[in-house]
């Protein structure tokens, strides 16, 4: 999950590139950068957020039932996981001011404050009911004014290729760290204020709850008693979710003529890609938890034939995600952004992606030299210690 939130956030910093009316990719470049722009739209953007709003709403439940089983009252439980909640809104937006307009910790930690008090000690029948309501309050919002464009062959009804692109909000070009400072904080305040409550109403907390109801089952625990519901999700997710991006990846690159609206941020085939999204995010749950029960299956020799401190070493990220996540920015920002050292505007969309995976590369060096230490990461020790009060 990092590494493609790491490919997909640099991409952002490509602060000098020409971009076209989605605002989210280049449209120059040589072949292998055309390339990568028809990949990341098709497979990482718009995709990784849900795969990172399950496995959040997955450890929110896997937090809760830890206490309960311990002991705890469920009112207690559930005051931990707003304590949780109220603090990961003050680490997303401190990131999302000082580095990374992006940010998504503090995005979802609205979320999970308000679905944690609402959802986290219902039933799993009032789980499934809700996600039902879900499903359909994102396909009345979402889907439906898409399909109707799409029948009627209206493409350019939805977006406004005019507005102003999305990477414009992460301030990467601007000389002036103060300057850049001020517009982060307005695109972090408006991600985790306006777009967290707008996806409550809008059925974008769907994925939250299948991490809710996937976590009462211990599906990624015991992938072996779900081998057919992972298969399918897999297999029908990415399906899914790739076939919903490719007319917007097929139109960047030029391969289809649609109007310029089409392709804007609130556009026909960007909402297309946006929506399927959802399930390509899951598939990818689904496909690593697959992945896992074969790895724990294997014999010891096809363990070490496949890099089994490979293994471990990622195993190490995971646990460490937070601290990686904003590690991620810590390297990349001042490295690409205008008002540091600028590399950004030398970068294409291929040798973005080599510098965002040597990155990654980095953080996996520094989790593998804590986990053999036996230590947590710096962020998860003091978010342990905001909300346990120890």
């Amino acid at each position: 999950m990092l590494l493609l939130i790491v490919v997909s956030n640099t991409a952002f910093h490509l602060w000098a590139a020409r971009h076209g009316p989605s605002g989210w990719q280049p449209v120059d470049g040589s072949w292998a950068d055309r390339a990568a722009q028809f990949t990341m739209i098709t497979v990482l953007d718009l995709r990784v957020y849900p795969l990172f709003a399950f496995l959040f709403g997955y450890g929110m439940m896997q937090l809760y039932q830890r206490q309960v089983e311990a002991g705890a009252r469920g009112r207690a439980a559930v005051g931990i996981l707003r304590r949780r909640s109220l603090w990961l809104i003050v680490i997303g937006l401190s990131h999302a001011t000082l580095l990374m307009a992006g940010d998504i910790v503090g995005y979802y930690g609205v979320l999970s404050l308000v679905l944690g008090l609402l959802f986290v000690r219902r039933s799993e029948r009032a789980l499934k009911w809700w996600i039902g309501v879900a499903a359909v309050q994102l396909l009345l919002i979402s889907a439906l004014p898409v399909v109707t464009a799409l029948l009627r062959g209206e493409l350019g009804s939805l977006g406004d290729a005019a507005a102003e692109p999305v990477f414009a909000a992460y301030a990467s070009g601007e000389e002036s760290f103060l300057v850049a400072v001020g517009t982060r904080l307005t695109t972090g305040l408006f991600v985790t204020f306006v777009a967290a409550p707008l996806a409550l109403v809008g059925g974008g907390y769907l994925v939250f709850l299948l991490g809710f109801w996937a976590a009462r089952r211990r599906v990624l625990e015991e992938p072996g008693r779900h081998l057919r519901l992972l298969r399918r999700t897999a297999v029908g997710g990415i399906a899914i979710g790739w076939l919903g991006a490719l007319p917007a990846a097929l139109a960047h690159v030029g391969a289809v003529d649609v109007p310029d609206d089409a392709q804007s941020a609130e556009g026909v085939l960007t909402v297309l890609r946006d929506v399927t999204g959802n399930a390509a995010g899951i598939g990818y749950v689904a496909a690593v938890a697959l992945f896992a029960h074969w790895w724990t299956h294997a014999r010891p020799g096809d363990r070490s034939r496949w890099g089994g401190k490979a293994v471990v070493a990622v195993s190490a990220v995971g646990k460490r995600s937070l601290s990686c996540y904003l590690a991620h920015s810590l390297m990349f920002s001042p490295l690409l952004a205008a008002w540091g050292l600028g590399l950004g505007e030398h970068l294409t969309s291929a040798t973005m992606v080599v510098f965002a995976v040597g990155v990654w590369l980095v953080t996996v060096v520094g989790a593998y030299a804590l986990e053999r230490a036996g230590r947590r990461g710096p962020m998860e020790t003091l978010l342990r210690r905001l909300v346990y009060r120890t």
